[in-house]
This record gives C-alpha cells, structure tokens and sequence, in this order.
C-alpha cells in the first residue's frame, strides 16, 4: 500500500482508490470544483506524479486555455466561443445580463464583455484516459446557464479539442 499526497485532496492511497474525489478550492479569489476521477483502483507512481503535476499547474494552464478561448472567439472558422455567447446574448433576458453586462457601455460590445466574464469553473483530472486526460469547464456563471465552454486537454498538457456542453 502506497501513500501519496495530492494538492486540494491530501493522502490517497494508490492501490485503493476510489472512483471518485471532489473539491471545492479557491481560485484567483472565485471558487472551482476540483475532481478526479478513476477507472481503475490503483495507479502507477508515474501517474501519481504526472497527476501531481498537473494539480499545481492549473493557474498556468488556465492562463493558457484563456488564450486558447480568446483565439477560437477570434478565429473565423472557430465557433465554439461565439456561438457560446451568441446563444447567452440571444436566450437570456437582457435584464438578468445586466448584472454581468453594461448595456449602456457603447465603447465595448456587449459580446465583448460578456467574453470576459467566461471564467473557468471546474478541472476534471482523468488519469487513466492520455487523449483527454484534464477537462477545463469555462462559464459566464452558473445562475445564468448550464452550458459550458469545455478544453479537453491529453497527458502532454496540450489542447485536444474545445467544445460546448450542457
């Protein structure tokens, strides 16, 4: 029986695993969800470490995936960010947007403020999956929509693919 140690989680036990952890952490000052998810019961030390890795570099990978967002938004073959707000700005009522944008600001569009209130709310760590091995969930907020911009990420920390979910 192997002890380990992983941010947010403290000790797990690698050949008794459960098949799911979850926490809330506070991040830049918001708060996100934090889960890992097995398939297996044990994990290789490899793993564990690759796992650990990861943990610590969420604050620069969202920086990354910001990056990542604004460059689909602007992208005129990507359509994942734009039709994300697109379909914010078209199914909610524009009184209820009103907490997140100013209206009246006609020096920055609408859509423009509303991209960047898309925050990242949850890291799902998929350790026995190498193709999408961290999931980043993106949202203007949960009191408005269950729709989220998601970046899967593979093992080598690079994005697999970006779409939205509900």
């Amino acid at each position: 029986m192997t002890e380990f140690s992983l941010p947010y989680f403290g000790q797990l036990f690698s050949d008794r695993l459960e098949e799911y952890y979850c926490v809330e952490v506070d991040f830049n000052g918001r708060e996100i969800q934090l889960d890992l998810n097995f398939e297996q019961d044990t994990l290789d030390l490899e793993t564990i470490n690759m796992l650990k890795q990861f943990i610590e570099d969420i604050e620069k990978l969202d920086k990354s995936n910001e990056q990542y967002l604004l460059n689909d938004y602007y992208d005129e073959s990507g359509e994942t960010v734009k039709f994300y707000l697109e379909h914010h700005l078209n199914n909610i009522p524009e009184e209820q947007l009103s907490t997140l944008i100013n209206f009246k600001d006609q020096s920055v569009e609408p859509i423009l403020q509303l991209l960047s209130k898309l925050n990242l709310v949850r890291v799902g760590l998929y350790p026995n999956d190498e193709e999408n091995f961290a999931v980043f969930d993106y949202s203007i907020g949960k009191d408005f929509t269950n729709y989220l911009v998601v970046i899967n990420l593979n093992v080598q920390k690079e994005v697999d693919y970006i779409t939205m979910e509900s």
